[in-house]
């Protein structure tokens, strides 16, 4: 009798891990869970897409001005790390290419060349890894008619791409809202406003609060007046749709913001470039940022944070601790998951429920590391304070980005499910959360900018 009650043991036993591993889906569970992502319409967080007429990267060709392979290339993010050859002075491919086909080799494994590749492979059906001279010659072609007009473009972000929604951020133009395409949605980039302590401290006239206080015809004579400007900018941007701040600042100065009085801001407004001290011009923007997070919570405006990878000494999300822990009613996003930290984004967003994760360029930055992400950030972080961003500027980097963080999500997903961490029920529901509703869940005004 004993030994028939441990072979009947047994045998439950292995029935039960027989139905457990059907449960897991082992075999094909990544590519179940891939297939639920992939049919999630997509709100892209962060995408730097212009007017059709306006994107960049054009050149001369025997036929005419256009897009071609350069073009896609050289203003990708390869760049960052990969010398691209320039385009020739007879305007040919195959003077291009000739030279231009060894400028991968060395960059193969990188994050920034193999995002690209799902787009070459889904989108005209060439391996770019095994490329020959003539299918190069044929996919710069079709590229080059594909961009004839908008269709293209259109084509792939809203149906082979499967985006509904997309945040534009016009860094070329900051403070314009305007919605080039159905699918856009403005954001106010907040850049150019933290440094304006004086005329010649904006970079352009476009990002110049100054010009469009003359537009206003409002006065900039004294700080309470800039002040006045930077709420109206804020009122009209809000009238027109945009969902949310952003600032790049990580690009040019640390992320260390001090609290700083008025006063002191004020003493350094009016200074010009020459007068003005580096200590003083960052006790200004010091103010300015904690100053524009009060704005963030007053407009409803949650705020975007550039973290990481800038100037690698100060965009440690770290940072930036003090000052969210001060500002409970603002809400914040630290952009790219704050890579290389993406543990200490994580344990922020842990500590703070005013703090969202949006992993937006993480995985061409780092595919392993974005894997790894998702998966810590799971296991500290609710799953509805996570949100992802293509971060890219035409057709094909838009599709390559997002389908490489549909492919990475969704390994890091199934191997929590492999693992018992998840059912695969719930890997579906958190997929379409970060591709989706978390999204719709903290910025409440896209309900009513849906059209799919």
């Amino acid at each position: 009798m004993r030994l028939f009650n441990r072979i009947a043991c047994v045998l439950l036993f292995l029935t039960a891990t027989a139905l457990d591993a059907q449960d897991v889906g082992q075999g094909d569970l990544y590519s179940r869970i891939k297939e639920n992502l992939d049919a999630v319409r997509a709100i892209d967080t962060h995408d730097h897409l212009r007017a059709f007429g306006k994107m960049p990267d054009r050149v001369a060709t025997p036929d005419g001005r256009g897009m071609n392979l350069y073009s896609i290339w050289a203003h990708s993010y390869l760049t960052r790390t990969t010398k691209i050859t320039p385009w020739p002075a007879d305007r040919s491919f195959d003077t291009w290419w000739k030279q231009a086909r060894d400028d991968f080799d060395d960059a193969r494994a990188t994050s920034f060349y193999r995002y690209l590749l799902p787009a070459f492979r889904d989108l005209y059906g060439v391996n770019f890894e095994t490329l020959t001279d003539a299918q190069a010659a044929k996919l710069n072609g079709q590229i080059f008619q594909n961009y004839r007009d908008d269709s293209w473009l259109k084509e792939v972000i809203t149906k082979r791409a499967n985006i509904e929604l997309m945040f534009i951020d016009p860094y070329w133009n900051r403070l314009q809202f305007a919605r080039d395409y159905r699918f856009a949605v403005p954001v106010l980039n907040v850049t150019t406003l933290i440094g304006a302590s004086h005329p010649e401290r904006t970079p352009s006239q476009r990002d110049s609060p100054y010009v469009y206080a003359e537009r206003k015809k409002m006065p900039t004579d004294t700080f309470a007046d800039f002040l006045a400007v930077i709420e109206r900018l804020f009122a009209d941007a809000l009238a027109a749709d945009a969902i949310c701040l952003k600032s790049t600042q990580a690009y040019i100065r640390t992320l260390h913001y001090k609290p700083v009085s008025k006063e002191r801001a004020a003493a350094v407004y009016g200074k010009s470039p020459k007068e003005a001290t580096e200590k003083e011009q960052k006790q200004f923007e010091d103010f300015m940022f904690w100053h524009i997070c009060r704005l963030s919570a007053k407009y409803e405006l949650p705020f975007q944070i550039h973290t990481g990878d800038a100037r690698v000494q100060g965009s440690n999300p770290m940072l930036l601790v003090d000052l969210i822990e001060a500002n409970p009613q603002t809400k914040f996003i630290l952009f790219h998951g704050g890579y290389p930290w993406v543990g200490e984004t994580g344990a922020i967003a842990m500590k703070h429920k005013n703090v969202w994760i949006d992993s937006c360029w993480l995985p061409t930055l780092s595919y392993t590391m974005a894997k790894r992400a998702y998966q810590e950030w799971l296991d500290a972080v609710p799953s509805d304070r996570i949100m992802w961003g293509a971060d890219t500027v035409d057709a094909e980097g838009i599709y390559g980005a997002t389908e490489f963080t549909r492919q990475c999500l969704a390994e890091a997903l199934a191997e929590k499910v492999e693992q018992g961490q998840l059912r695969e029920a719930d890997a579906n529901r958190i997929g379409r959360q970060i591709m989706r509703e978390n999204a719709l869940k903290l910025f409440p005004r896209l309900n009513r900018m849906l059209w799919r």
